[in-house]
């Protein structure tokens, strides 16, 4: 048997091997066609998949097929601006090497990049975009990652599915006859059942299996592989819940889910009136998120227990609240599931909010108080002030908080009727 690996060994050499994803082979094939001939119908595509369906290996079979050279980078490994605009460079710049037919980019992990500790690596990859002259393609485990919104908007997404089964069977039956190993069929359904669709985990059991025993069984399966831990990404977490049969899958989805509980609140208050149809489901939807958030700002105070009845409330509580689920007739309704749109309000405002931040610490150094004191007392009256040392973009923000400053003096003078009125009151009870 060979030392290499398997998984690279019979990695798929063209998109005709790659076994379960027709429509993203087709698109890109589409895609890649276009810059053949000169109008490209994007610059980049990010392939969007949990590991192990097969990102890289795609890319590279692509550039195989058409010949390219592949300029391969890990921009989870290769964060700095520099050296990401690097790779324009040289991709724009210089021949492909032995005269192929052009060159192909490759960004690897692109969801790695942590956008505090890798300042500036996002829009280094969005400067790649804008000036390379070759196609580009990134990988992302999760491209819905909060973080990789600008990029998202400036790509073609195209997502790539589990290995289902019966494909995941065939990839394995067939490194079963080229290693002359002997496979029994249940033994190969046992690893397809336990690897969760992921191809390089499939591969790699069967080769620990068959480099010591020589054959692959069902009872060794059983006895030796353990199943593959799995998180579902949002879009399955809704699927999970709404769909939910029984209590505990809706509950399961909720609690194996990739985002954290406050974010999948927020993805469920979106998606509750695009799953429920009826006015009433969707009134009890939300009453049972509103009792969820309840339970979760308790268990914030110190009594994390409470943190059970929050998955309770968002998982069964939300599953169940459609009432055609009581009768037999129910079947799944597929939807078309949306992005909270509070996060993405939250994203375009984030340099607003910086620039808030910013001028209402200088305001708070100058006059000895609080941030949150300058920017109630301080901040919407320096539209009318002459002052130094703010940009343009902190003045704009503070200048746009002239209404509320003037709805909290509204607000004060509210209060002080109210309390001429309790005061007469009192002295007419005197």
């Amino acid at each position: 048997m060979s030392n290499l690996q398997w998984f690279i060994k019979y990695r798929p050499k063209s998109l005709a091997e790659v076994e379960n994803q027709e429509e993203a082979k087709e698109e890109l094939k589409s895609w890649m066609e276009s810059w053949i001939q000169g109008k490209p119908k994007y610059k980049a595509v990010l392939l969007n998949g949990p590991p192990g369906v097969g990102k890289t290996t795609i890319a590279e079979a692509l550039a195989r097929d058409y010949n390219m050279e592949l300029l391969e980078m890990n921009a989870s490994d290769s964060r700095r601006l520099n050296d990401i605009r690097e790779i324009a460079e040289r991709a724009s710049t210089s021949s492909s090497l032995f005269g192929r037919g052009g060159r192909l980019i490759l960004l690897d992990e692109v969801d790695g990049i942590n956008s505090r500790q890798d300042a500036g690596a996002i829009p280094g990859i969005l400067d790649v975009i804008e000036r390379s002259k070759s196609p580009i393609i990134l990988t992302a485990n999760n491209a819905w990652d909060p973080s990789l919104r600008e990029l998202r908007t400036a790509v073609r997404l195209i997502d790539l599915h589990r290995l289902g089964k019966i494909p995941l069977k065939k990839i394995l039956e067939r490194i079963c006859k080229a290693e002359k190993v002997i496979c029994d069929p249940k033994g190969i359904g046992a690893i397809a059942d336990l690897s969760e669709g992921d191809g390089r985990y499939a591969i790699n059991m069967l080769q620990s299996i068959a480099e010591v025993y020589r054959k692959v069984t069902e009872d060794l399966v059983k006895d030796l592989v353990r199943k593959k831990d799995r998180t579902l990404d949002p879009f399955e977490t809704l699927r999970g819940i709404f769909w939910a049969k029984y209590f505990w899958q809706a509950r399961s989805a909720s609690t194996t889910s990739e985002v954290d509980y406050e974010l999948l609140m927020r993805w469920l208050s979106e998606n509750v009136p695009v799953q429920f149809d009826n006015a009433e489901d969707v009134f009890r939807g939300f009453d049972a998120l509103s009792r969820a958030s309840i339970f979760l700002k308790r268990s914030k105070l110190g009594d994390w227990d409470l943190l059970s009845y929050v998955f309770d409330l968002m998982g069964p509580g939300v599953a169940f609240s459609e009432s055609s689920k009581s009768s037999g007739q129910w079947k799944a309704k597929w939807r078309k599931y949306q992005f909270p749109t509070y996060v993405q309000q939250m994203s375009k405002s984030k340099d607003s909010r910086d620039a808030l931040k910013i001028a209402s610490e200088k305001i708070a150094k100058a006059t000895h108080c609080s941030s949150d004191k300058a920017i109630t007392d301080y901040v919407p009256f320096m539209k009318f002030m002459k002052v130094e040392g703010f940009s343009a973009e902190e003045m704009t923000v503070m200048g746009s908080l002239e209404v509320q400053g003037n709805q909290g003096d509204e607000k004060g003078e509210r209060g002080k009727e109210t309390r001429t009125t309790r005061s007469r009151r009192t002295r007419k009870r005197t």
